[in-house]
């Protein structure tokens, strides 16, 4: 069960954060979601896709693989990609309020997460208590997180409106056990992106949603190299 605490540099002068992997930290997943300002890196790496959350919203997804808990990027406690995206990076932090400060947003830690120690792994604090180069990579990943959900719906809101939103579906010519089919995500409709008026363009990129677009159509070429993955398995 998780025991989040607000980060200080008293408390937690000795912590260190383990850098690993896998299934115990929920990363045995398929897809994660993933936001507009990572899009640049994350389509380097991985496919990226739109899929449905439980109450039927859009959400900008990196597929890791092809069917439920499965993760072609974890390799026994390693992640096999030299970006992870920011839900991966943050690791056992997040943001949350300060009681003492409501109005302020602070870094919080799941004491329970096996990864926190006094041990080994990267140091939080300095020994005078200042914060590491670690720890400050991470607030920089929260604060993209936390910003990014604006821009993140905004770009699906512009999507929406502009009905570039299409099913997507592929099969797979497994030789060992057939065809396997993936489904139930979505992506760009590229036909419809290319008759876009003037003015529709102009409107995407005004509302910093162009770019996006590029590189979610960009990262499908990524989907040759997760199929080798999964061949490999």
């Amino acid at each position: 069960m998780a025991n989040h605490v607000l980060l200080n540099n008293v408390e937690h002068k000795n912590l260190k954060i383990r850098q690993v992997h896998g299934e115990k930290y929920n990363e045995d997943q398929m897809c994660v979601p993933v936001f507009p300002a990572e899009m640049r890196l994350a389509q380097a790496h991985y496919p990226l896709m739109f899929a449905k959350d439980k109450e039927g919203n859009y959400q900008m997804v990196a597929l890791l693989g092809f069917e439920q808990g499965e993760n072609l990027f974890l390799n026994g406690d390693e992640w096999m990609a030299s970006y992870k995206p920011l839900v991966i990076e943050k690791g056992p932090f997040l943001i949350g309020r300060n009681d003492q400060q409501p109005d302020q947003l602070s870094i919080h830690i799941d004491m329970d997460d096996d990864r926190v120690n006094e041990q080994d792994g990267e140091s939080v604090f300095l020994p005078h208590g200042g914060t590491t180069e670690y720890t400050d990579n991470i607030s920089n990943v929260l604060s993209a997180l936390h910003e990014g959900q604006q821009a993140h719906q905004t770009f699906i809101e512009k999507c929406e409106s502009l009905s570039l939103i299409e099913p997507f579906v592929l099969d797979i010519d497994m030789e060992d056990s057939g065809t396997h089919r993936l489904a139930g995500f979505f992506t760009i409709n590229e036909d419809t992106f290319a008759n876009l008026t003037n003015d529709q363009i102009v409107d995407l990129r005004n509302a910093d949603c162009l770019e996006s677009v590029y590189m979610m159509l960009a990262s499908l070429s990524q989907l040759s190299s997760l199929i080798r993955k999964k061949k490999a398995v």
